[in-house]
């Protein structure tokens, strides 16, 4: 059987076809990343790239959303690295929480801050963690979100995670990633979120 990439012709085809696709590709901008979906692995596909960010030397920003009662890795891991600013803004999950003015407050406050870091400059990446429920819930207008994405600086990435991703923020993404859950461990084994993996 023949590799196909090993026939010269075939190779040149594809460098061919790259070289058409690098040259309609525009020069680097900022981009929204939107994660989304019922599977697991949202929030981590974005630490992924906060790590990459940190190891290219970049400064990091985080405003983490909904989940800031409980205790993570990750941001005892983020809140200790030099570059990364990591902001605290949630009061816990929707469904323990009692106070919708508290939440909302809560989610306010996290908003101002993620401005601040969207409008800088200094944040090559900034995680919005788990936004798109804050959105679903209605704890922020999402015209007001998306006008603020708007106006980040033009070079700095934008990761918005979390389920229920708005249509008009999937619209207004370069990137759409959507987690499909097919088998979980809690939901299907009865198995409990584990340290290092979960959190």
């Amino acid at each position: 059987m023949t590799n196909t990439f090993d026939d010269r012709e075939t190779r040149e085809r594809h460098r061919a076809g790259f070289a058409k696709k690098q040259a309609r590709a525009q020069g680097e901008k900022g981009l929204l990343i939107v994660h989304t979906g019922d599977g697991k692995g949202k929030s981590t596909a974005a630490w992924g790239m906060v790590l990459r960010c940190l190891g290219h030397g970049k400064r990091a920003g985080i405003v983490q959303f909904i989940k800031g009662a409980l205790p993570s890795a990750e941001r005892d891991f983020f809140q200790a690295a030099e570059l990364c600013d990591f902001h605290v803004a949630g009061k816990g999950y929707t469904w323990t929480a009692e106070n919708r003015a508290e939440n909302e407050m809560a989610a306010n406050d996290g908003w101002r801050r993620a401005e601040r870091l969207l409008a800088d400059g200094r944040h090559a990446v900034v995680v919005l963690d788990e936004l798109n429920v804050v959105l679903k819930y209605r704890y922020l207008d999402i015209d007001e979100v998306l006008r603020g994405l708007e106006k980040r600086s033009e070079k700095t990435h934008v990761i918005v995670t979390g389920r229920h991703a708005p249509r008009a923020l999937i619209d207004a993404a370069d990137l759409v990633t959507e987690m499909k859950s097919v088998k979980h461990p809690y939901r299907d084994q009865g198995i409990k979120a584990q340290a290092g993996i979960e959190f």
